[in-house]
This record gives structure tokens, sequence and C-alpha cells, in this order.
């Protein structure tokens, strides 16, 4: 894979890993302002979703610059 691929695979996620810190960000701030725990809880489930998303979302692109194939995740 060339460098110009890998980056643009890289760059794709960049959408994704915004989402991820603006999910961490929000539950961090509904912690730190004492919302009621059902919506903190509800935000921290959503930031280690998208945190995991993102995640096996990297290590996919590193397999494919090494010529690997991984299995689906779902």
């Amino acid at each position: 894979m060339g460098k110009r691929t890998f980056i643009g695979l890289i760059e794709a996620g960049e959408p994704l890993i915004r989402q991820a810190l603006e999910a961490i960000h929000a539950y961090h701030t509904a912690q730190d302002a004492g919302q009621p725990d059902e919506d903190v809880e509800r935000l921290r489930l959503l930031s280690e979703s998208l945190y995991q998303v993102v995640c096996d979302y990297q290590l996919r692109v590193e397999a494919k610059a090494r010529g690997e194939e991984l299995p689906w995740l779902h």
C-alpha cells in the first residue's frame, strides 16, 4: 500500500475520531455538572462505544497497510 493511500485511510477516520472525542467531552461535562446518573451513564456508554470503534478502525487500517486481512468484527 502506498503512503498516499495509507494517509487517505487515516484521514477517512478523522470524523469518527472527532465524534468520539466530542462524546468523551460530553460525558465528562455531564459528570462535572452533576447531571442525572442515567444521562451520565448513557454518555459514558456512547463515548466508550465510539472509542472502541475508532480503535477497531485504526487496527484495520494498520492491518490493511501491512497487507493483512482481519475478520469482520460484527
